[in-house]
């Protein structure tokens, strides 16, 4: 690979530390044709780099064009709560939103839940990107969604995010009852940085012994922090989320020195885990053009060789997000349905059609 004087290291100082070109190293996978157009505007219109400078002054921010949870329930059979639940010990309290169907069940059984992290890269983001999406789940499905903040690098670091998402997966089981939820039946969720939080959580309800965890649903999740892979050197300068934006966030959330170092926690890069047994069933998607397939087809691979359940889409020519940027394409349809299919086996539900024009997902592709 070649290295120009404009190369972006991605941990300054650190020998060895991989870097972004700014154009691929290695030959990419191409973009499906019916994406094409979409990749074609957002070049023309590339949102401003990011720098740890620039992420201290306005990452949180939700932006306009992204509904608070009574805006993104309206007109819709579904009822939004803003909650503040305790955070980890000694960490600030936590903001959730709540989503139930207005018509409880006809046997008043308890509903199953779904606790969703949103992307960004554990960088930037708010939970109100992803209201469309847990909404849409929740009308369909009939969950009781949690749609959960949490603390972002590089303010907060490693383990201040991970630690949110814990908690607040806690406190939904913990309380299930009151919010109508069954605690048995209860799935992680989240793209991007949310999929590595959701499988970062799955670990560490693993590790200590619950809360239990029905299923993991991993899209297109963030899960390696060394940037070696083939794929990650394929997306460098091209795509939707890109290696050098990359670099800077697992910089922002792990420090200069561990990074992109095998030696970094698991419960940040899931990747590191050295054991993927004993794990609530997995469903892992990706585009095959994307910085991340080949980390997810390994995770995906990994937790097969332990006698695991783990169920993989590589979606050819998607882009990163590709449901979220492009959601009426033939591809993103299909995407859902898969879904779908995986939450209707895990949790017993028996989802209606999405809506036309796609499944009004929402949400950021990092």
């Amino acid at each position: 690979m070649s290295v120009t004087e404009q190369s972006i290291p991605g941990s300054p100082g650190i020998p060895g530390s991989p870097i972004a070109v700014g154009s691929p190293q290695l030959a990419p996978a191409p973009f499906a044709a019916e994406l094409q157009p979409v990749i074609e505007l957002m070049g023309r219109n590339p949102p401003p780099p990011m720098t740890e400078e620039n992420l201290r002054t306005g990452g949180t921010a939700s932006g306009p064009g992204f509904p608070d949870g009574a805006g993104a329930a309206e007109g819709r059979p579904v009822t939004a709560e803003e909650l503040v639940i305790p955070g980890p010990a000694g960490a600030p309290d936590l903001e959730i939103t709540v989503f139930r169907p207005e018509q409880p069940d006809a046997e008043g059984d308890p509903l199953p839940a779904l606790v969703n992290f949103h992307g960004g890269g554990m960088i930037v983001g708010h939970r109100s990107w992803e209201h469309g999406r847990v909404v849409d789940l929740v009308e369909r499905h009939g969950f009781v969604g949690a749609n959960v903040e949490y603390r972002l690098a590089p303010e907060h670091p490693f383990p201040a995010g991970v630690d949110d998402a814990y908690a607040a997966t806690a406190w939904v089981a913990e309380h299930a009852a009151e919010l109508g939820a069954d605690p048995e039946r209860l799935v992680v969720m989240g793209g991007s940085a949310g999929g590595g939080l959701a499988a970062a959580v799955s670990l560490m309800a693993r590790d200590r012994g619950g809360p239990r965890i029905a299923g993991q649903l991993l899209l297109c999740p963030m899960l390696d922090n060394t940037n070696t892979t083939p794929s990650s050197l394929q997306y460098d300068g091209i795509g939707t989320w890109t290696r050098d934006a990359n670099l800077l966030a697992w910089r922002c959330v792990l420090g200069a020195v561990l990074a992109h170092s095998e030696q970094a926690p698991a419960y940040a890069a899931p990747s590191r885990a050295a054991d993927l047994s004993g794990l609530p069933p997995a469903f892992i998607e990706a585009g095959s053009a994307e910085m991340f397939r080949d980390e997810d087809v390994d995770y995906a691979s990994r937790i097969w060789a332990t006698g695991g359940d783990a169920e993989l889409h590589i979606w050819a020519g998607g882009f990163h997000g590709f449901d979220v940027y492009a959601p009426d394409s033939e591809l993103a349809r299909a995407a859902l349905a898969s879904r779908d299919s995986w939450l209707s086996r895990i949790v017993g539900t028996a989802p209606t059609a999405p809506p036309a024009g796609g499944a009004g997902m929402g949400g950021f592709a990092a």
